[in-house]
Formats: structure tokens, sequence, C-alpha cells
């Protein structure tokens, strides 16, 4: 046993031996600290678990951001992707490609422009006539996904309570009334 995990082992430490370390000179990851861009400072990509991004300035890359919230009051130069949180984009902002929301709220300045496609699922927009979007806007409002979890999470819980009724009604039919003293 010992004699083949030799070889694996040594495979395994040629692997890490050579293994180039990643280079992310201006990007910005975090887990439950915020990310603050300055109005005069850029960064490449902002990617956050719950935690929010706040860009006063500029972001070249892409914004995603799982659990927190994103404010936009510069631009963002490529995607914007959230997920369960509120997407906010002062007046005059821009995306360079898309904005993607879902299970969140999207709410967007006067004059923002969006450069590509503008996605809301099971989440609602609060935009002006004023907003650009280059492409197509989707919106999926949340009733869609949560009246048909209601109406069956209310059949489950009927079934279940008849039949319990049901499994009374037997064990008592067993014993006489009134109980013997």
């Amino acid at each position: 046993m010992t004699k083949r995990m030799l070889p694996i082992c040594l495979l395994a430490a040629a692997f890490a031996a050579t293994a180039l370390p990643a280079r992310a000179d201006r990007d910005n990851v975090q887990f439950g600290s915020n990310i603050h861009v300055d109005r005069n400072a850029s960064i490449h990509d902002a990617v956050c678990f719950f935690c929010s991004v706040n860009a006063e300035g500029e972001v070249d890359g892409d914004i995603v951001v799982f659990f927190g919230n994103v404010h936009i009051a510069g631009a963002a130069h490529h995607d914007v992707v959230n997920f369960f949180g509120k997407v906010t984009v002062e007046d005059g902002g821009s995306i360079g490609q898309d904005l993607v929301s879902m299970f969140g709220r999207i709410r967007l300045g006067e004059n923002v422009s969006i450069g590509k496609d503008m996605v809301a699922m099971f989440g609602s927009i609060q935009a002006p006539d004023s907003v650009t979007v280059g492409n197509d806007r989707v919106v999926e409002p949340g009733w869609v996904l949560y009246v048909p979890l209601l109406v069956i999470a209310l059949i489950v819980i009927v079934v279940v309570r008849e039949y319990r009724s049901y499994r009374r009604r037997l064990l008592l039919r067993g014993y006489p009334m009134p109980p013997p003293q």
C-alpha cells in the first residue's frame, strides 16, 4: 500500500512545485468586508461574498456580489451581477455591459446608461424614463416564483392535516366512549 502511495505523493509534490501563483494586481475580492472604491481611484474586478460594493470611482472589470448590495456613483465598465441584494446606480452613472440582479431590487437614477442587457429575476426595477439600455430589458417579478410555492405549501399543509386527522379518528375508534374507570 505504501509503495503505491509513493508515486502519487511524488506527482502531487511535482504539481505543487510547478504551480504558478495567481496574479490579481487590481482585483479586489472580499468575504465579509465591504469594498469601497474612492472617487479618484479605479480597480479591475470587485467580487464580494456577504458584503457590499460602494463604487464612487471606476471599476474597469466586473462587479459580482453575493448577499450584499452594489452602489455605483461612478462607472462600471463591464458587468454588474448581484444575488440577493440591491443594486443602486446614482444619477449619471453607467454600466458598460450587462446588469443582472437575482432575487433583489434595482434602483437607477436619472440619465443612467447600461451598455447591453438589464435583467431582474424575481425582483423589481425602479427606473425613470431617462435610463438607456442598449439591448434587452428582462423583468421577472418575484410573485411568479412565490405564488406557486405558496400554493404548493398550502396543499402540503392541508394534506398533512387531513392525514393526521384521519389517523386520530382511527385511533379513537378503538376506545370506548366514555373511557372506562
